[in-house]
């Protein structure tokens, strides 16, 4: 997946390494020492990752004007996702900008496996979030989400702790951002860990925070992801992926409502609503083997189950007609409709990977769609159990590639009970590329 980033900061050393850096990986980086030349830049090209320092002017430590280009970007119709990037000393600045529609933020000296990673998310998050035209709100008429959406309204203003179950692609971050936008603390900030991403080995620094000189790469104090959303809420996703010593940690974190930064001598108070989520079914859930009974009650205070598409058939036609529009305007392509035996087909289509796999076949279907409807074969479906060979389109070399490649990636991470870090050592490629294969097939 190729993606601009933008580096907005007046330090030329800190740029350039953050942009020798991420090159690797991304090789469209570009560095901005004056934010004067911001508007120019963005009449341009809008960048899909800006890494924006908060302090320019000599002498200025507020961030206003890091929160005003802040606003800047995300006035754009098709904002970039911004990762705020401060001192330690300034953690309360990061979480303004965290409140103000930043992403996330970076404490400077960064690690650079940390920079690394919070990119990746920031990625995968904008791709998700610039399809959406009300991140907030579940798409959807059915029964099913009429009542998910009246249990979402009952649970939103408590302060009772949250765990969505439901299958990959259902939209189960969009259920942790409806119930935080309901809530008490919608002022605060809603701030997302992926908690399959973490290494194990940077767990407690990642959500509890560290103290310079607490180990060899501490080369400064760090706050927590609990301390980063103090006041608002903490959605904690791929939670099923934590191995069982993790698990023991942030239950002690949740019993005693407090966490002790690596380093430190003194614990902190914790302030802020767990809205947690897993892919996993609830028999595996509920293996000790799998996930530790204890934290399971300190999470599931609430549980709320987000149905597969298949089960709600109804709001197909609906997701349709929403992201053909969308990506027919993002494109600058003309409307057409679906032909009427290709609608059939879709409607009766099992749609593995939910709306995120929808999602993705109407991107498809809008980019290389040639005719005067969209046919079947635009949508480049894969059989499924409701899908005869007649209705079922003809694969491609292509196509028979790409199916390929999703066995693959599928029968490797049921191996592996869901672990991206396992499977994608397996299969030979970073966590962050399976992650934008998993978006691909709508694994």
């Amino acid at each position: 997946m190729s993606a601009h980033i933008l580096i907005l900061d007046d330090d030329p050393d800190v740029a350039t390494a953050a942009r020798l850096l991420l090159r690797r990986r991304h090789g469209d980086v570009a560095t901005l020492g004056d934010p004067a030349g911001l508007p120019a830049l963005l009449k341009q090209r809008v960048p899909d990752v800006v890494l924006l320092d908060l302090n320019f002017t000599p002498g200025c430590i507020d961030g206003a004007e890091g929160l005003a280009l802040l606003d800047l970007l995300r006035a754009q119709s098709q904002p970039p996702a911004v990762i705020a990037m401060t001192a330690y000393a300034d953690v309360p600045l990061a979480v303004a900008a965290l409140q103000r529609g930043a992403v996330d933020f970076i404490t400077k000296p960064w690690d650079n496996e940390r920079l690394v990673a919070t990119v990746d998310q920031a990625l995968a998050r904008r791709a998700t979030a610039r399809v959406s035209a009300a991140p907030t709100e579940l798409m959807g008429e059915s029964t099913a989400m009429r009542e998910l959406n009246a249990l979402i309204a009952s649970v939103a203003p408590t302060e009772a702790n949250v765990m969505v179950l439901g299958e990959n692609g259902v939209g189960k971050e969009l259920v942790a951002r409806a119930i935080h936008a309901q809530s008490r603390r919608a002022a605060g900030t809603l701030l997302a860990v992926d908690m399959g991403a973490l290494p194990e080995s940077t767990f407690e620094s990642e959500l509890f925070g560290h103290r310079k000189g607490a180990f060899t790469d501490a080369r400064s104090d760090r706050a927590g992801r609990f301390q980063a959303a103090r006041g608002g809420s903490l959605f904690l996703d791929e939670i099923g992926n934590m191995p069982l010593a993790a698990q023991a940690k942030l239950l002690t974190a949740l019993e005693r409502r407090e966490v002790t930064p690596i380093g430190a001598d003194q614990p902190e108070a914790i302030d802020v609503r767990i809205i947690s989520a897993t892919n996993l079914d609830e028999a595996r859930l509920f293996d000790p083997a799998v996930f530790r009974p204890d934290l399971l009650f300190r999470l599931n205070t609430i549980v709320l189950r987000v149905p597969p598409l298949r089960e709600r058939r109804d709001d197909i036609a609906l997701l349709l007609a929403h992201y053909l529009r969308l990506y027919e305007a993002q494109y600058g392509r003309p409307a057409r409709t679906v032909a009427g035996a290709a609608l059939e087909a879709l409607l009766r289509h099992d749609w593995p990977g939910n709306v995120r796999a929808l999602r993705h076949a109407c991107e498809r279907a809008v980019i290389l769609g040639q005719g005067a409807q969209y046919g079947l074969a635009d949508f480049a479906l894969g059989p499924t159990s409701s899908m005869t060979p007649t209705t079922a389109p003809a694969a491609t070399t292509l196509d028979t590639l790409d199916a390929l490649e999703r066995v693959a990636i599928a029968g490797t991470l049921a191996r592996f009970n869901g672990n991206i870090s396992h499977a994608a050592k397996t299969l030979g490629i970073s966590r962050a590329a399976l992650y934008r294969k998993l978006e691909k097939h709508g694994i």
